[in-house]
């Protein structure tokens, strides 16, 4: 018989969470309903430590059509290779319980989540981390800090709990908060240009709610909670670890303050191999492994240290300081719009790529399918570290740090009635040394304003770190570095304009972040902002007039539905034509009438704007339009007036003065001003030249 324990009101839905009917042989298994949502979450741990350095923690969220009552869209219908969302979840579980396990634990352990119903209405993610975390918690695993998570809007200026898909779309923030008890853990946020204090004060009201599904774990926990196994955990030898000390601490300090990253790689390599020398013997107990963790041990301590103390930081900055900057626009003249962005040793190449309505990203998701005619993707090559790597395709990382970016962007790039063009900018890291994907960010911006896209607003993301002693002192570093953000304790990225807050990334490596912090950290964020806009801006103020010579020229514009057919002709006869006539293409959206015309010049463009909507206007009387001579006759001349209209000018209507001979004022081809006279019953139109200037 299974067990259940439940929030009657978490938002506008009832919050359960049940356990001990389904999946009975994994270590920890949990069903977490939401509405009608439902999340099945499992964990399996390995009793036997890895013993490898690291917490081999494996987490995969699963979507499947099923859930919604749906076929699986494309030729196979079985699901495949994980969906962009899919992943993004998975790293949302993940990124706030790895710092929870005690350090040293090597155990492996494995979370799968899987959706097995979705009502879409309430979003599965924040169901699978919570049900993650309970899993973790009644499971043998070595986990006791449960986390709550749930997502916060903002819908005319009033936090929203949990809002649904619906009241997503109408809100100004869509913010994912973790935490435990006490601290925040996690978070993961996009934001429509909100003040810090906007940004903050979701974070209050979210913390009340979190402490709620904490609890309830804890119930559930105390009524049928496994007893947790005892690990081993990997620990440094105290007696090696100070014997390294004092042979080798005067030498990391003395590497400290050099703000070249290989260059103080090599420092450490040839120290590393200088105690290997003097502690590794033929059949003795010390490995290299062991001197290679003490020497990181000792460097984690000199930084710590260092910045606590004396603000000085591995490369010598203060712990405000930005890294030297500097931009370049224009760069590839080829493409449609690209800059770099350099930031210290980090720097990032952004281009931008100009499409049609045909070139948009279609989405298949639970709620349905959808397209995105705004793209960011980064790739992170291994040359940009000073590499040798296989590589297969874009990582988990790179997934997520080019929606991050993405997220970013969202409510500034401009809507497709106003800018007709499906935009894709692809950030290739050329360097990294810490905050890459913020860099991104600052390329991206550039990049999208050399292709003449009109942002709302330019926007800069910043990396922000910390430093502290587990008690009240703490600093908050700005631009964080790659050792910074290695031996630190939290990388928590900004992006925003001068404006607000445009989206944020936190995660930590300790278990959480108090209110001081956080504030702190967002304050000391919007200061680095706004530096990095003015660096930005003094590259390229604004974006470009217009889009290159070599992006496809578009115009949109609507029509009345009912001529949709008159445009496409019988069996397709007239699109065709003015495609191959005017060397265009031409796409319709029939939901919205709406006709989209591509060429590539300006020149055809027009030419094909102009007889399409000649095609589909209605003739008036009384309106004067240039036409072309087509035929003529003993008793007059038929001008076509627009394309596929023609009408007959009579030759009474041809001059003040008699014409006996039409052929001697008219021939085929000739460009004439008319007015038309009236149309009759039989749809014939009645035309004048000499009226042409009357009233």
């Amino acid at each position: 018989m299974g067990l259940n324990v439940s929030i009657p009101n978490l938002g506008k839905s009832s919050f359960q969470i049940s356990t001990g009917d389904l999946a009975k042989q994994a270590d920890g298994s949990v069903m977490v309903t939401y509405g009608e949502t439902m999340v099945l979450t499992n964990v399996c741990f390995s009793k036997e430590s890895a013993n490898n350095g690291f917490l081999p923690l494996m987490v995969d969220y699963q979507e499947r059509t099923y859930c919604m009552g749906r076929f699986p869209g494309g030729y196979i219908k079985r699901e495949g290779r994980p969906k962009d969302k899919e992943i993004l979840t998975s790293r949302l579980i993940d990124r706030p319980l790895r710092p929870l396990f005690d350090k040293g634990v090597t155990n492996e352990i494995q979370i799968i989540a899987m959706v097995l119903s979705s009502d879409g209405v309430n979003d599965s993610d924040i169901l699978a981390i919570n049900g993650a975390s309970c899993a973790l918690l009644i499971s043998s695993a070595p986990f006791n800090k449960p986390v709550g998570a749930v997502r916060i809007g903002k819908i005319d200026g009033q936090y929203v709990l949990n809002p649904s898909f619906e009241e997503r779309e109408k809100s100004d923030m869509d913010f994912v908060i973790v935490g435990t008890e006490t601290k925040i853990v996690m978070l993961e946020g996009q934001f429509g240009e909100d003040s810090e204090d906007d940004v903050f004060g979701a974070v209050e009201f979210a913390h009340p709610f979190i402490r709620q599904i904490i609890e309830l774990q804890n119930d559930l926990r105390a009524k049928c909670g496994k007893e947790k196994v005892s690990v081993e955990l990997q620990k440094i030898d105290q007696t090696l670890l100070k014997a390294v000390k004092e042979k080798a601490y005067s030498k990391v300090e003395e590497s400290y303050g050099i703000s070249s990253k290989e260059e103080t790689a090599l420092r450490m390599k040839e120290l590393t191999d200088d105690l290997i020398s003097q502690f590794v013997t033929e059949g003795g107990t010390v490995t290299e492994t062991d001197i290679k963790d003490c020497l990181h041990e000792l460097q984690e301590e000199c930084i710590r240290t260092n910045i606590l103390k004396n603000e000085k930081r591995p490369d010598g900055r203060s712990v405000k300081e930005i890294r030297s900057l500097s931009c370049q626009v224009g760069l590839l003249p080829r493409t449609h719009g690209s800059a770099v962005f350099t930031r210290g040793q980090t720097q990032a190449l952004a281009i931008t790529t100009l499409g049609t309505a045909a070139d948009e990203q279609s989405i298949e998701t639970l709620t349905g399918d959808s397209a995105k005619h705004f793209m960011l993707h980064y790739n992170f090559p291994p040359f940009s570290v000073g590499e040798v790597k296989f590589m297969r395709g874009p990582s988990r990382r790179d997934i997520g740090h080019g929606a991050l970016a993405e997220k970013s962007f969202l409510t500034l790039i401009p809507k497709r009635e106003d800018f007709p063009y499906t935009m894709r900018v692809v950030s290739e890291i050329l360097e990294s040394n810490g905050s890459s994907s913020m860099a991104t960010i600052c390329a991206t911006t550039l990049s999208l304003m050399d292709a003449g896209v009109p942002l709302k607003a330019p926007v800069a993301g910043i990396a922000m770190g910390l430093i502290s002693d587990g008690d009240a002192a703490y600093k908050v570093l700005t631009d964080i570095a790659g050792a910074e953000d290695h031996f630190g304790e939290m990388d928590f990225k900004v992006a925003g304009t001068r404006k607000g807050v445009t989206a944020i990334q936190l995660d930590t490596k300790i278990d959480g972040l108090t209110y001081s912090i956080i504030k702190d950290t967002l304050s000391q964020a919007k200061e680095a902002r706004y530096s990095i806009l003015d660096t930005m801006q003094s590259s390229l103020s604004a974006p470009r007039v217009d889009v290159s010579p070599y992006a496809p020229k578009i115009e949109t514009f609507p029509i009345d539905p009912d001529k949709i057919g008159t445009v496409i002709g019988p069996g397709g006869k007239m699109i065709r034509r003015i495609t191959k006539e005017f060397n265009v293409e031409i796409e319709i959206d029939d939901p919205t009438a709406t006709v989209a015309i591509i060429a590539s010049n300006s020149a055809d463009l027009k030419k094909a704007v102009d007889y399409v909507k000649g095609l589909v206007k209605e003739v008036a009387p009384g309106e004067v339009y240039t036409g072309t001579v087509v035929k003529l006759a003993n008793f007059g001349a038929f001008v076509e007036i627009l394309p596929g209209k023609s009408g007959l000018v009579h030759v009474s209507e041809v001059s003040e003065e008699f014409v006996k001979d039409i052929t001697q004022v008219l021939k085929e081809g000739d460009t004439v001003n008319v007015r038309v006279i009236n149309i009759d019953a039989q749809g014939r139109i009645n035309l004048t030249m000499k009226q042409v200037s009357k009233a």
